[in-house]
């Protein structure tokens, strides 16, 4: 007889999908539940990273229909009936018998169906109206139980030590950006990095995260944020490339991720290859910028305040002060927003961008990423996760955002 490693406690998982049911509502009045497709959406509402289909209702227990890994499921779900199941078409009967029957209209996360796939559920549900239920689900994984923010709280904690305790100690001028990721690596895995990042945005992808010496800062990207870098090959432009060394004078940012229990922080930290004497004005004064935005973001962000206000107060100061060109990347690298709501994947809702008017709100977690490209020198900047509260907003993922001087 085999034993779950780990469970997510009952009252957790119903507070999730209570939050879920409550959402749906506003999001799509008339559907009486939400077929949910997305391995790690039907994690979050379940405790089991199920390849198959989650059926929840308004009303009744939920469904969870498993292709692959049945037992494994009954071990780590909880709070649903487990059943196994081929085909599309039998989702309505199987939901009926397990008591809880499809209504006529459903809700459905779409973005965890390709198209292919869509176009068979259509098909095999033809006598049922779907209508989109994804904006449901981002809203209710957007605000963290407590439960959630003590796993973030200390994955924030591993994330600090790493990058600004620890890696600095091993890494040195002189070495390639493939040497220093891979040190990284080492780094974070002993402090239980469980050695994978997520995405939710279709097609985006994150292994590990940037590593950009110099110039590589600045280097055509087309990844969904303002780092550029060379990374390992085109088939792989991610961590750091085995040609490029860091040389001495050069700046060096290290925007990766940490992992535990499923939960991500996201830190980006500056490193000076010389003395901190030597770190030359224009970098210095380019990094401190994103410091001062950085800190005022913090001191801002507080329940009742929107994600626009921070994003536009960004710009502004940008603009006055004469950091427009670069603020958050160069040319095509430059991205419209300063920061990304974060949890089970990297880039959850609310974007810190224009246009993003829902309040804050205690126990939102957000990644603000104040970033200044140099063109022909590097990228600086800051990057850490912060927890909304009652009262303000506090980094989880550190206290020290200097840049660090590594001889």
């Amino acid at each position: 007889m085999f034993e779950a490693i780990a469970r997510i406690p009952e009252a957790e998982l119903a507070r999730r999908q209570d939050a879920v049911r409550t959402h749906l509502a506003d999001v799509a009045p008339g559907a009486g539940g939400l077929l949910v497709f997305s391995r790690l959406n039907i994690y979050y509402l379940t405790g089991t990273y199920g390849q198959g289909v989650l059926w929840l209702p308004l009303t009744g227990e939920p469904v969870l229909l498993i292709r692959k890994g049945v037992n494994r499921a009954r071990l780590e779900a909880g709070g649903c009936t487990v059943l196994p199941y081929k085909s599309y078409s039998e989702l309505p009967g199987l939901c009926a018998d397990a008591g809880s029957p499809f209504t006529r209209t459903l809700a459905a996360v779409m973005s965890g169906l390709t198209w292919q796939l869509g176009l068979m559920l259509a098909n095999k549900l033809k006598n049922y109206e779907i209508v989109s239920g994804d904006h449901a689900v981002a809203l209710a994984k957007m605000v963290k139980s407590e439960y959630e923010l003590e796993i973030l709280r200390r994955c924030g904690a591993k994330h600090h030590l790493c990058l600004y305790d620890l890696l600095p100690k091993k890494m040195r001028p002189g070495m390639t950006e493939r040497e220093i990721a891979h040190l990284a690596w080492e780094t974070f895995f002993s402090e239980g990095h469980m050695g994978i990042l997520r995405m939710q945005a279709h097609g985006e992808e994150a292994f590990l995260g940037h590593v950009s010496a110099g110039d590589s800062g600045n280097y055509p990207s087309g990844f969904n944020g303002p780092l550029g870098l060379r990374g390992e090959h085109p088939a792989s432009a991610l961590m750091g490339n085995a040609n490029k060394i860091w040389e001495p004078g050069e700046p060096l940012m290290l925007d990766i991720g940490f992992q535990l229990e499923g939960y991500h922080t996201d830190k980006t930290q500056a490193y000076f290859a010389g003395s901190v004497d030597s770190i030359p004005d224009e970098v210095r004064k380019a990094h401190d910028f994103c410091m001062e935005l950085q800190d005022w973001m913090c001191a801002a962000a507080k329940p009742g305040v929107t994600p626009e206000e921070l994003y536009l107060y960004c710009l502004d100061q940008a603009e006055r002060r004469g950091f427009a060109e670069g603020f958050m990347g160069l040319d095509e690298n430059q991205v419209p927003f300063v920061g990304h709501g974060i949890g089970l994947t990297i880039d959850e809702f609310p974007p810190v961008a224009k246009g993003f008017s829902l309040p804050l709100q205690q126990g939102m977690v957000l990644a603000l990423e104040p970033k200044q490209s140099i063109r022909g020198v590097a990228m600086v900047g800051v990057e850490n996760t912060f927890e909304i509260t009652a009262d303000g907003c506090r980094c989880i993922s550190g206290d020290r955002y200097d840049m660090i001087p590594v001889e």
